[in-house]
């Protein structure tokens, strides 16, 4: 298998199929998509049985209890059997040949761990007209002073290289979290200035939706999970004050 699709869902019923959707229109075919339901109370499980009736590489699991999306990535990346693992989210979409390029940019420059620019869209699909580019280079200590400046949805790694992961429990920002363990086993995140997913923002109830009670998962992510100084760990919350505040650093462009 070339790449397998990590999918965590919950009640992402009016969304789903739009994101596998947009899997099945890649122009590399040799994927496998990893779901995993964190126990939705909707209808996602009814919306996906035509997807798993007709596609043999469309995987589907049911959490026993709700986890959050975390224990949610986390399983998915347990059944995962390709070289190259892919985040998408059961809410966001990917350009057709988003696979294509990013393998393409990876087999290249021999990254390791890369990210694309995507584009951000309101939760009805209307187009902001705003993309946002990763930095060319990220490394452990410029993905915490930039607060994690690179997309879930655009994010491809090695895992023939790197092997698995765990993505570390907490509620928010557990994406970050998952980068900083993958920049302990490669030295950067490659980013590519092609614009190749969609980002939908603002959905009601997601995770990330309030951003207000962020700085404690940001304590949390510093301090405990990773381990630094209280001292070290304010200094990197003033950085992500500092960006969340200003925007500086971060490349997000009007189109």
């Amino acid at each position: 298998m070339l790449v397998s699709v990590i999918m965590p869902t919950y009640n992402c019923g009016n969304y789903i199929q739009m994101s596998l959707d947009s899997v099945l229109a890649q122009t590399v075919t040799d994927w496998e998509i990893q779901i995993v339901d964190d126990c939705s109370t909707d209808n996602t499980a009814d919306l996906l049985k035509p997807y798993l009736e007709k596609y043999s590489n469309i995987h589907y699991h049911v959490l026993s209890q709700n986890g959050g999306p975390a224990v949610a990535r986390t399983e998915a990346l347990k059944y995962a059997t390709g070289k190259y693992i892919a985040f998408l989210d059961s809410d966001d979409l990917w350009m057709s040949d988003k696979l294509e390029k990013q393998i393409a940019f990876m087999e290249r420059t021999g990254a390791k761990f890369s990210a694309t620019g995507y584009q951000w869209m309101d939760e009805n699909g209307n187009d902001l007209h705003t993309v946002l580019i990763p930095p060319k280079k990220t490394d452990y200590k410029k993905m915490i002073r930039l607060s994690n400046p690179i997309g879930n949805l655009s994010v491809m790694y090695d895992q023939d290289a790197l092997g698995k992961f765990e993505v570390p429990p907490i509620k928010k920002r557990n994406d970050f979290a998952l980068w900083l363990q993958i920049l302990k086993k490669t030295d950067y995140c490659y980013g590519m200035e092609d614009v190749l997913g969609v980002y939908r923002i603002g959905r009601t109830g997601s995770v990330s939706s309030n951003k207000l009670k962020q700085a404690k998962y940001h304590w949390q992510l510093y301090h405990e999970i990773e381990g630094h100084s209280v001292f070290r760990s304010l200094h990197e919350l003033g950085c992500w004050a500092f960006v969340k505040g200003t925007g500086i650093g971060i490349d997000k462009r009007k189109v």
